[in-house]
């Protein structure tokens, strides 16, 4: 049978791009969601447009904190007495060339989408194994693909995907599943980009990357795809 009985998810960086593609689908299937964002004003505001209705709630939280990480999963908990699916989506892109990156950029990269990553999967673990349930990180066609500039984003992104399967290999054993999604170009507002209705109708679309998500919550509990590849189908 397909698993779609109604789960409590966690989305990080839900208030906007990928995570709110998934919190919406999740919303539209009954899933009772929360998304973190580290302004709760950004949080408050992508409620309010996604529905106001006890099946989410806004948390202000940052991923290169261990500690507000943990306050945000206790907070899920309080809410809804479990952690069925964390969706480990918050990150950013910066990039520049190794010999004019800085230490600050370095370091907000690797901070965000790979240390942050490890701090939301090490405060949400205990409750997905008592939970059974599901670990879905974001990473990056640039996880398994270099490029020039891409210094930090690269390595951000290569040890995130590595981190996925390893840990998808830890926990297997508590009948937790894990997988990575690593999205090509998507129409959000990474990297400071403004989406374009018209000029970006040819990228992946956040609603996309949630139907997938869905589609994986929903699959045989039997079946894990621990690695998705996306990416536009006919490119700019």
């Amino acid at each position: 049978m397909e698993n779609q009985k109604t789960k409590v998810v966690l989305i990080t960086g839900g208030s906007k791009g990928i995570g709110y593609g998934i919190a919406e689908a999740l919303l539209k299937a009954g899933h009772q969601v929360a998304i973190t964002s580290r302004s709760q004003e950004a949080a408050d505001k992508a409620v309010a447009e996604l529905g106001s209705s006890g099946d989410i709630i806004g948390i202000a939280a940052d991923v290169k904190s261990m500690e507000s990480q943990q306050q945000a999963v206790a907070k899920v908990i309080e809410k809804w007495g479990k952690l069925d699916v964390l969706v480990a989506n918050a990150g950013v892109g910066h990039f520049a060339a190794i010999d004019e990156m800085d230490e600050t950029l370095w370091h907000d990269t690797i901070d965000t989408n790979l240390t942050g990553v490890f701090y939301s999967v090490k405060a949400a673990v205990e409750h997905i194994k008592s939970a059974q349930g599901y670990i879905i990180t974001i990473s990056s066609l640039a996880g398994t693909n270099f490029f020039a500039n891409g210094a930090a984003y690269n390595a951000s992104k290569f040890g995130l995907t590595g981190f996925s399967q390893a840990i998808m290999l830890d926990l297997r054993k508590y009948n937790v599943k894990v997988s990575t999604i690593m999205p090509g170009s998507v129409a959000t507002y990474f990297n400071e980009h403004e989406p374009d209705q018209d000029k970006d109708a040819w990228k992946i679309q956040p609603e996309d990357i949630g139907k997938l998500v869905l589609d994986m919550l929903n699959m045989n509990e039997r079946t894990l795809p621990s690695k998705i590849e996306i990416r536009p189908t006919l490119p700019k």
